[in-house]
């Protein structure tokens, strides 16, 4: 029981305990218990011992190995160590609860007299129970890694720890960070303190099953806390075995527990000598100073151990290992390469850096830019097909020689990297005159200028704002992108593919812009869609800003919700140049601009228009607040159109595959149920066969093994209980039985009434084994019966008599509407015969089982003498309880 405290006494044990699997090796340690202790010795010194018997911890008492019991061995055994005295230890099991080791420790203290403390494993009994430790000044040696607060040697100053404290691995680290010259780092960790063994043993017992069902038990064991002597045999069963076995792998805290005890035996053997008192912590940690036990052990003036480190890379070279490449000095606190370093294969061939080669900004990588431009890929010679692939050219009229700059090749660099589903791609600029052009993507539907004015088209409301969601979604890439802006959206710029998908084009490129377009007798119909704070600056401009967008958006917008096939005008009855100047000045405040109709659209849509047209360059939202409000809208209208139709079909033909998929489930639950079912009146195997449309032909078995039991004074109990009370019971005591047979190779044949029968060797034969398995589940069902409880009569005890019968049988399945798997033979009347001769609580066999058995040599029978019997014959029969 968890929080309970389990106390083991050892004297002189020489046993470990060790279980192991023949794939997969976990150490256990021998926990110390009580063995018969033969009186006290005067010149014992008794030392205490705490980690937790539960083997989720992986410092548990069974998972330590014997690391504890070898070490004070090996002090007990050479006298060089400490002379006429002895060690002894007495362990206690706290759970890793601060309470009870507190509590315990008290104990060992005042009763046990104890001169060292070897534990507590956990961090927080640590922490509580080294104050006491510390204000005794009691020796308390710390095997396992603790909290940093522990590292605090002036409040536990009587604490010795053989692990390393925490702070030796940030001067590592420290190090190892300097030696690569690392500046920039990042660390992740977690919030989370709480013990989670709890978990950790949930998940065991989750893996235990499968485990024994794969892996051969060396040794198996029961585990009860409440019998000390079942613990003290399992030990000694365990530890011959594990003493036996070869190449077992202990924990890893097993050998910082057994340094810890050397080291305590030789700072003890200087205190002794000089005649000091063996339970000053104080005095112990001054004479441990820079001694050492298995190994290479140091500790400072603080009681911490000083160890050496490497640092292991992982190459890939051949087969696939850890190589040392640094080593870590803890005296000097230098770190150097190993001999192993000028061999460790480096990506690119040195050392990892602590940042990308162009900053983590890209600040440092102008020279790429400069290195790409020098290859001049974006400039083309004049030609109409691209790698087999029909291209766009636009031609440039009135152009002028090109002498680019810089900052315009930038540009045009920019934009050939420029790849999104919502833009026309950029190849490149032809520039040898006479064919100046531009080289883009080609679209073969044309514009959506074009389609807007097809007069066999009519756009519903999913064309329209898939149209409309993907102008959106290419103009946020833009506008995120390096451009900043398009300045020349409007329907003719925005092109439409094979797919029916909107693609942006007629941005950048201002350099050719500014010298072709006409500022003397400009095209004012071209204007519509540019905003009224562009056309009032000097000149129109051929570039725009990310407001004047949204503006133009909300035009194009207008003209697909409204189906507009004449532009966005064309019921003001004015000339295109008055349209641009009511525009650029608006009469007496009054805003030009398309009408609305709550009839023709939706009101959201109406609201969206007139914020994305609003006076105020700073009252227009953002792309990425127009792009959600569109989904809010219309949930559709995030795809475009090819792709809302294929949703929709991909939409019905998962709902199609998810009713078959749920039809199919059901009917595989269904046949589940039913196969579970017939498993339940039929062998598996006549099952198997009966479901496969196999016939099942009767079977003789040569030798098999059949049990009989029933309740003692079942008739009473009938004749003073109800009907309901006695199927309560039944179905109790009947449930018991069912799940004890689950553990042995038997088959239950049936029950009428009190009577239970079980039968082992078929349908599938097992050898000998037959009378082995019967003899045991009944073993296992008297073990039971001793405990069971009736609901209804709870103060009566519960008695049953058991016969057992082997020989040869006929067996096989009688019957159609509901068939059974049935036996027959004198074996099972002398089976039924000897049930009805036995005595309460004893099982009762033949002579012929009784002979499986001796030959077995795993029982211990009792010859009870011939008895005269309704049969053809009498035997000698035995007993065994």
């Amino acid at each position: 029981m968890r929080g309970m405290s389990r106390v083991v006494h050892h004297s002189d044990m020489s046993h470990t305990l060790v279980l192991h699997f023949t794939l997969m090796l976990t150490a256990a340690a021998a926990a110390v218990i009580n063995n018969s202790t033969n009186g006290s010795q005067p010149q014992k010194l008794l030392i205490g011992f705490q980690v937790p018997w539960n083997t989720s911890f992986p410092f548990s008492a069974l998972r330590l190995g014997s690391a504890m019991q070898i070490a004070v061995e090996k002090v007990n055994s050479n006298p060089s160590f400490l002379g006429n005295y002895s060690l002894d230890f007495v362990y206690t099991d706290t759970d890793c609860n601060p309470k009870v080791s507190l509590g315990d420790f008290i104990q060992q203290v005042w009763k046990d007299n104890v001169s060292a403390l070897f534990g507590p494993a956990c961090p927080g009994e640590a922490e509580v129970t080294g104050l006491i430790a510390s204000t005794w000044n009691i020796p308390m040696f710390g095997f396992v890694g603790q909290s940093s607060k522990m590292d605090n040697s002036d409040i536990y100053d009587s604490y010795i720890k053989i692990i390393p404290p925490l702070k030796r691995s940030s001067e590592v680290l420290v190090k190892t960070l300097e030696f690569f010259g690392w500046s920039h780092v990042a660390m992740i960790g977690g919030g989370l303190d709480s013990n989670t063994w709890d978990k950790v043993d949930a998940l065991w017992k989750t893996v235990e099953g499968p485990l024994r069902a794969k892996f051969k038990l060396t040794a198996a064991v029961q585990f009860d806390t409440s019998n000390p002597q079942l613990i003290y045999q399992n030990m000694k069963y365990i530890s011959t075995v594990a003493r036996g076995g070869k190449s077992i792998s202990v924990s890893p805290y097993a050998a910082y527990l057994h340094d810890a005890v050397l080291l305590y035996a030789m700072g003890l053997k200087e205190v002794l000598k000089d005649e000091k008192d063996p339970r000053d912590g104080r005095e112990l940690l001054q004479r441990l100073k820079n001694k050492s036990a298995s190994g290479l052990v140091h500790f400072d003036e603080d009681g911490e151990r000083n160890v050496d480190y490497s640092i292991y890379d992982l190459q890939h070279q051949g087969d696939t290992k850890f190589v040392p490449i640094l080593h870590f000095d803890s005296h000097t606190k230098n770190i150097r390469p190993t001999s192993m370093f000028a061999s460790v294969v480096w990506p690119k061939g040195r050392p990892p850096s602590d940042k990308p080669e162009c900053g983590f900004n890209n600040e440092a990588c102008e020279w790429l830019i400069s290195g790409k431009l020098s290859t001049s890929f974006w400039l083309m010679s004049f030609f109409i097909s691209l790698q087999g692939n029909q291209v766009a050219i636009k031609y440039i009229k009135n152009h002028v020689s090109c002498n680019f700059q810089k900052p315009s090749i930038i540009m045009e660099f920019s934009m050939k990297e420029m790849k999104h589903e919502n833009l026309v791609q950029f190849f490149g600029v032809c520039i040898e005159p006479p064919n100046v052009c531009l080289v883009t993507q080609y679209c073969k539907k044309g514009s959506l200028k074009d389609v807007l004015k097809a007069s066999d088209v009519d756009l519903d409301g999913m064309f329209k704002l898939s149209f409309a969601y993907d102008i959106v979604n290419g103009m946020e890439f833009i506008h995120k992108s390096n451009l900043k802006f398009h300045g020349n959206l409007k329907p003719n710029t925005c092109l439409v593919d094979s797919r029916l998908q909107i693609k942006l084009s007629g941005f950048g490129l201002w350099e050719f812009k500014n010298k072709i377009i006409s500022l003397e007798n400009p095209n004012y119909e071209e204007m519509y869609w540019t905003a009224p704070e562009l056309l009032r600056q000097v000149g129109v401009p051929a570039k725009g800003t990310p407001k004047g967008d949204v503006y133009s958006f909300a035009i194009i917008m207008w003209e697909l919700m409204y189906n507009s096939k004449a532009g966005p005008y064309y019921d003001f009855n004015l000339e295109p140049k008055e349209i641009i100047r009511q525009l650029r000045t608006p009469c007496q405040g009054e805003l030009l601009r398309p009408g609305l109709s709550e009839q023709l659209c939706d009101d959201n849509i109406n609201t969206l228009l007139r914020v994305c047209w609003s006076e105020n360059p700073d009252h227009r939202p953002p792309f990425g607040l127009i792009r959600r409000q569109l989904k809010d809208t219309s949930p559709d209208s995030h795809a475009n159109i090819l792709d809302n139709m294929v949703d929709k079909l991909e939409k019905y033909a998962n709902h199609l595959e998810e009713v078959v998929e749920e039809r199919t489930n059901q009917l595989t639950a269904e046949k589940a149920r039913a196969d579970k079912l017939l498993s339940s009146m039929l062998p598996r195997y006549i099952a198997d066969q009966l479901m496969a449309g196999k016939s099942v032909a009767p079977q003789s078995y040569e030798m098999v093994t059949i049990f009989f039991s029933d309740i003692v004074g079942f008739t009473s109990m009938c004749s003073v209980s109800s009907a309901m009370e006695v199927v309560t019971f039944l179905n109790d005591l009947y449930s018991l039985f069912d799940d004890i047979i689950k553990m042995y190779d038997v088959y239950k044949v049936e029950t009428i009434g009190d009577a239970y029968m079980v039968a082992s060797g078929l349908p599938i034969s097992n050898g000998n084994k037959h009378a082995l398995e019967i003899s045991t589940m009944a073993l296992h069902f008297l073990s039971a019966i001793k405990v069971f409880r009736i609901r209804h009569m709870p103060t009566e005890s519960l008695s049953i008599r058991i016969g057992i019968h082997s020989g040869p049988v006929v067996a096989g399945v009688v019957g159609t509407t509901m068939p059974r798997y049935c036996l027959f033979g004198d074996t099972v009347n002398m089976a039924s015969r000897m049930e009805s001769n036995s005595l309460p609580l004893k099982i009762h066999i033949s002579q012929c089982t009784a002979d499986i058995l001796v030959q077995a040599g795993s029982f211990e029978l009792e010859e009870r003498g011939e008895i005269e019997m309704k049969v053809t014959y009498s035997k000698n029969l035995c007993v065994f309880q």
